[in-house]
């Protein structure tokens, strides 16, 4: 690959994706758009390039974008901020919420959704009392096939052994050829919607919980402030906004703060 096609294809995912590689990561692209362009009938990447500059073929532009997000997530993933939803950040809000007994959360860049089912694991565990609440669970992610992937909800042997106990797994899988499923009672809970976070999301309205974790780490700053600067516009003003442990707001926006009761990185709107 030569600079020219990895300087254009650089750009090109910051503009389609908010994805900024950086320098050196020539081999990443080699590994992940090599099999992509033989997929389309291309030899290389110089000639998935010249193909990506025409602009003729929306689906490339949507693969190479998909091809390149990082999707690596786990039931309980790093195991504080769940504690911390449970302990701490779930029941102020519902103590907030008596009145109208309604929550809507959001998650963010969801991948394959095992980070929110995860969360409805937690809720219906911990917080029975939620059943006759209007609960709304909103699941995004700019790649249709991780949305296939979250709505199907069957995940592998190696994948459910990732986090979960075992009876959470009885609880809450059904066993099916393919591996182990999520049961109806949870799947049919979850509203999915494809979502590139570099576009308007006013459209699926306030929340009092935003989970966008592992994700705005990729981005350049201007995009990072961009999206946060969003997410404060939906997010109620004793909502909650968490992202992952490597990420911080400092020095991007000043419309959070961070929520000094939790160890995991929780932000609330200033």
């Amino acid at each position: 690959m030569n600079a020219n096609d990895y300087d254009y294809l650089t750009k090109f995912l910051v503009e389609s994706s908010g994805l900024a590689l950086g320098n050196g990561k020539e081999y990443l692209l080699e590994a992940r758009l090599t099999p992509l362009a033989q997929s389309f009938g291309m030899s290389d990447i110089p000639e998935l390039v010249v193909e990506l500059r025409r602009g003729r073929d929306s689906r490339l532009s949507t693969a190479v974008t998909e091809s390149m997000t990082t999707n690596e997530t786990s039931f309980f993933r790093d195991i504080t901020p769940f504690e911390e939803m449970k302990t701490q950040l779930l029941p102020a809000l519902i103590n907030a919420r008596r009145e109208t007994r309604r929550l809507r959360i959001w998650c963010a860049a969801a991948s394959t959704g095992q980070e929110l089912y995860s969360l409805l694991m937690l809720i219906d565990d911990s917080f029975p009392e939620l059943q006759s609440w209007n609960i709304e669970i909103v699941g995004t992610d700019i790649a249709e096939k991780m949305l296939k992937r979250s709505q199907e909800a069957i995940y592998s042997q190696f994948e459910v052994q990732r986090g979960l106990t075992t009876p959470l797994l009885i609880k809450n899988f059904e066993q099916v050829p393919q591996g182990w499923r999520i049961k109806d009672n949870l799947r049919n809970r979850v509203q999915w919607k494809q979502q590139n976070l570099l576009d308007d999301f006013a459209h699926l309205g306030p929340f009092d919980l935003i989970v966008c974790r592992n994700v705005l780490i990729y981005f350049e700053v201007a995009h990072k402030r961009n999206v946060l600067e969003r997410m404060r516009n939906q997010l109620a003003q004793d909502g909650n906004l968490i992202l992952g442990a490597a990420e911080s707001i400092v020095g991007i926006t000043d419309q959070f703060e961070r929520f000094s009761e939790c160890r995991s990185a929780v932000y609330v709107p200033r």
